[in-house]
């Protein structure tokens, strides 16, 4: 009897409590950010959660060429081409890490700009909409962070690939789009 009553008090005091928070946090959409204006949030925290998913890409891609050069590829295979992302990032010396923090932070600053912009981009449709979200908000988000990505991340960016890109990225955000009203 004294483990029945005590799993009722467990139910009613602290099991359902972490159940409905936890509930409670999926639902509301919490933000990792009050900057005072959702549109800021939203910018903020987009931006945050994208760099480190940026600095983790970039951190891993250098780890695999690592341990790719270090496991005594055939270098006979590749012809003596081997191209790296970043070839000055080999060695054991201090300047090969230096590169690696310089180019993790580059890689982790263009892609929280990339969600940010797109987060702000969303948002600011969905308001000038009068509230609408759909697959148009999404688009036009994406193809103009496609753009503006396009723009940013080369010296030399023709009008090509602009739109290329510009297209891309509409392409993404409607998929996604599609992909999250089904799931």
């Amino acid at each position: 009897m004294s483990e029945e009553r005590s799993k009722r008090t467990m139910e009613t005091s602290g099991g359902k409590k972490i159940t409905v928070e936890i509930k409670r946090f999926e639902n509301e959409k919490a933000s990792l950010f009050d900057l005072g204006h959702p549109l800021l949030n939203s910018i903020a925290d987009s931006f945050v959660k994208a760099a480190g998913v940026g600095a983790l890409q970039a951190v891993s891609r250098e780890a695999y060429f690592t341990v790719a050069d270090g496991a005594g590829s055939d270098s006979s295979e590749n012809n003596g081409s081997k191209q790296h992302r970043f070839p000055n990032l080999r060695g054991e010396s201090s300047k090969s890490l230096e590169a690696l923090v310089k180019n993790t932070g580059k890689e982790s600053l263009q892609w929280g700009l990339a969600a940010g912009l797109y987060s702000g981009i969303t948002y600011g449709m969905k308001e000038a909409r009068g509230g609408a979200h759909d697959w148009r908000n999404s688009v036009v988000a994406g193809a103009l962070t496609g753009a503006a990505m396009a723009v940013t991340t080369s010296e030399r960016t023709s009008h090509d690939q602009v739109v290329q890109s510009a297209l891309t990225g509409a392409a993404i955000s409607a998929a996604a789009n599609l992909l999250s009203s089904i799931f």
